[in-house]
């Protein structure tokens, strides 16, 4: 499959082991309540979702949540009561196109984040509709960079 903004062929595909769902990795102490209370712990420190997945893997060798939990990270993020009201990606993507804004602003004639601006925007485009859609985003949600900016502020 070829990517989106490029004239190049990807190598879309999964790198993760093909491991039931369910099944404990080998060598792992921690239980799920422990593992639970590491999670909700480093939410609170304010880490983001990839993050705490990559302090796990590293610190303390639970390689992926989803095959010890059988639900994803952010799922256990929102049962103890962690909802962000716009997702992490998107929240990602919109921090980028306001940074991307201000250099534009600060340098008129720079064509190549011109175009980069672009492409973030329409990846928060069809990532918006994507969240309207599924209930994560208000049905009334609009990317306006203006308030987007103030949000990001605070």
């Amino acid at each position: 499959m070829a990517r989106m903004h490029t004239g190049k062929h990807g190598k879309a595909k999964s790198r993760k082991p093909d491991v039931p769902l369910g099944t404990r990795p080998e060598g792992l102490d921690l239980s799920n309540d422990e593992i639970t209370k590491l999670i909700v712990g480093y939410a609170k420190q304010g880490m983001h979702q990839a993050e705490i997945g990559q302090t796990l893997k590293r610190e303390h060798h639970v390689p992926y949540v989803k095959q010890v939990f059988e639900k994803r990270l952010g799922v256990i993020l929102e049962e103890n009561g962690f909802k962000r009201d716009i997702p992490q990606d998107m929240m990602d993507l919109l921090t980028k196109a306001i940074m991307l804004r201000r250099h534009i602003e600060r340098n008129h004639n720079d064509i190549h984040n011109k175009t980069s601006l672009h492409r973030v925007e329409a990846k928060i485009w069809r990532l918006s509709n994507y969240y309207r859609r599924n209930g994560q985003l208000p049905s009334d949600w609009k990317y306006d960079p203006v308030k987007v900016a103030l949000i990001i502020k605070s």
